[in-house]
């Protein structure tokens, strides 16, 4: 055992940081204390749920998700990799909300967002409804000539706007075509269900992304999914973003969300999913899992899927790096 890892078994035995992803150390988001941690994965919770249409709750995601973590270690036997050993992980807090004014919100997670790119950090962020994914899109594309973006939703997510409100957490894959993603490189994977309009259907038609459905991933398997997956959003970019709703996954599995999703991913599929996708880009540059919402989940099962979700994610960026 190294030296690095004993000193985190002891921390984490010690109750580590308390409220933090994982024990990790706390660091504020300032350019100054981040670039003491260069190449760290920096997590950031955004509690915001002003943008919700469906049930309310997905505000408390990032703190049930924190919860949830201090059940697990840096360490996975099953895999043999300890995520200290490759790079530091840190905890920033949650970024300052502004209750039903999403554009302060997000000014205030995409300045962060440039800081943790400055350092040549990947940013793990903890929602929060979708809406929270359209700032860290931007800044991603901001810090990459051609990012690629993977999608593994129940929903297409690509509303140009809803009641006149750009912002809806059904628009952040449009808003990620504005800030610069070539719709060519953006994959969604996982639709399902009688909740994704026609007129986002043509968007992504119109726009040439692709569109795995849930029924195409349990007739070719994870496997053959996260290749084409892969090809295509790895095709000519030199980043990729990946940008997971747990409501992807089936609602017996996490049923902790606002809009539940029957017939989605099994737990034990979207565990296989993102550790073949978290090698995407030689390691995704950033990714966020949202609409975790506590006052819906059953024992706790959903946000500790989601703190599952994003150990595994970050395990296998450690591998491919």
């Amino acid at each position: 055992m190294s030296e690095k890892t004993a000193s985190f078994g002891r921390f984490l035995h010690s109750g580590g940081f308390p409220g933090s992803f994982l024990g990790a150390p706390r660091v504020v988001p300032t350019p100054e204390a981040l670039a003491e941690h260069p190449g760290a994965a920096a997590v950031l919770g955004v509690p915001f749920d002003g943008m919700c249409i469906s049930r309310s709750g997905a505000n408390h995601g990032p703190k049930a998700i924190r919860e949830a973590s201090e059940q697990s270690s840096s360490f996975n036997a099953s895999r043999g990799i300890d995520l200290l050993e490759h790079f530091p992980v840190i905890d920033c807090g949650d970024a300052a909300v502004v209750p039903g004014g999403p554009e302060r919100t997000f000014a205030e997670v995409e300045t962060i967002m440039d800081n943790f790119h400055a350092q040549q950090m990947r940013p793990v962020t903890l929602g929060g409804d979708h809406s929270v994914a359209i700032p860290c899109l931007r800044a991603f594309a901001r810090h990459h000539r051609k990012p690629g973006l993977i999608l593994v939703d129940s929903h297409y997510d690509t509303a140009e706007e809803l009641g006149g409100e750009p912002l809806s957490h059904c628009c952040p894959i449009t808003r990620a075509v504005d800030a610069g993603f070539d719709p060519a490189n953006i994959v969604i994977v996982g639709i399902n269900g009688w909740m994704n309009p026609s007129n986002e259907v043509e968007y992504a038609r119109k726009h040439g992304m692709t569109v795995i459905h849930q029924e195409e991933v349990i007739t070719q398997g994870i496997e053959e999914t996260a290749r084409r997956t892969r090809e295509l959003v790895e095709a000519g970019t030199d980043g990729v973003y990946m940008s997971f709703d747990i409501d992807a996954i089936d609602a017996a599995f996490a049923p902790g969300t606002g809009v539940p999703a029957p017939g989605g991913l099994t737990s034990r599929e979207a565990i296989k999913l993102v550790r073949l996708l978290g090698a995407a880009g030689g390691g995704l540059g950033g990714f966020d899992l949202v609409e975790v919402s506590p006052p819906y989940d059953t024992a706790g099962i959903t946000s500790r899927l989601a703190s599952t979700l994003i150990l595994e994610t970050l395990g296998s960026i450690a591998v491919a790096g």
